[in-house]
């Protein structure tokens, strides 16, 4: 692993909102994309020198749209010394071909989320761990206002009372783009999203608007995610 100050960022993420206690079992959620392999790839790193002593496995849901490779995924939790499961799953043609969604993100999400805290569980992992990052947080927060008239937005740890499962995101404090040099530093390669609408999604216009925003006023994602931060909304406050 090449030098980065990446795993401080994630670092102070996990420290600002306890993320981690001793003797946790924490499921990463691994689609294949750049998010969710940079997590699983620093949290290994941590885990060798962390006074914190935890336990890691990586979980994919395949959806069932398209076959797609993951041995890649497979090859690097083999080197990290992660263990590794592909759970198959029917979500992809139940959102897209059975219900026909208009608009399949949301419950495409709420699918795969489920599935994978029932892997947890089955695993006897008491955390599941989501790659969401930084921009990711801003692009929901907006959304929320411009789409459904309220302030909302996914927590940096979230209890779930009927799984008995904490969800945690060590990402929330890292830019996309701090995510892809550290794939490009640390050789780690993302695997093609085989999602059909990837790129013509509300997310996507919204992650647009703000490029075109942040044009004339460079400093509009930090500003997003500080009245983010000191917004009074669940699980924000340090």
């Amino acid at each position: 692993m090449k030098p980065t100050n990446f795993s401080g960022i994630i670092q102070k993420a996990l420290f600002d909102f306890k993320m981690i206690d001793e003797g946790d079992s924490l499921c990463v959620g691994v689609s294949g994309g750049k998010d969710s392999l940079a997590c699983l790839h620093v949290l290994a790193a941590i885990r060798k020198y962390s006074p914190v002593r935890f336990s890691l496995y990586a979980v994919t849901l395949d959806l069932g749209l398209t076959e797609t490779d993951f041995s890649s995924v497979e090859a690097l939790c083999r080197d990290l010394d992660i263990p590794y499961f592909i759970e198959n799953t029917q979500i992809g043609r139940i959102v897209l071909d059975i219900r026909k969604e208009d608009s399949p993100c949301s419950l495409c999400a709420n699918l795969r989320r489920g599935a994978l805290n029932r892997k947890a569980k089955s695993l006897g992992c008491n955390k599941v761990v989501l790659g969401h990052n930084r921009d990711d947080a801003i692009e929901t927060f907006l959304m929320s206002l411009m789409y459904e008239g309220r302030m909302h937005c996914f927590s940096p740890v979230t209890y779930l009372s009927r799984m008995d499962i904490h969800v945690i995101r060590p990402l929330i404090y890292a830019k996309e783009t701090e995510i892809i040099q550290y794939c490009t530093e640390n050789g780690i390669s993302p695997v093609k999203s085989p999602c059909p609408i990837t790129g013509t999604t509300s997310r996507q216009k919204t992650r647009e608007m703000i490029d075109e925003m942040a044009a004339d006023s460079p400093h509009i994602r930090q500003q997003l995610f500080h009245a983010l931060s000191r917004s009074d909304l669940p699980g924000w406050k340090i």
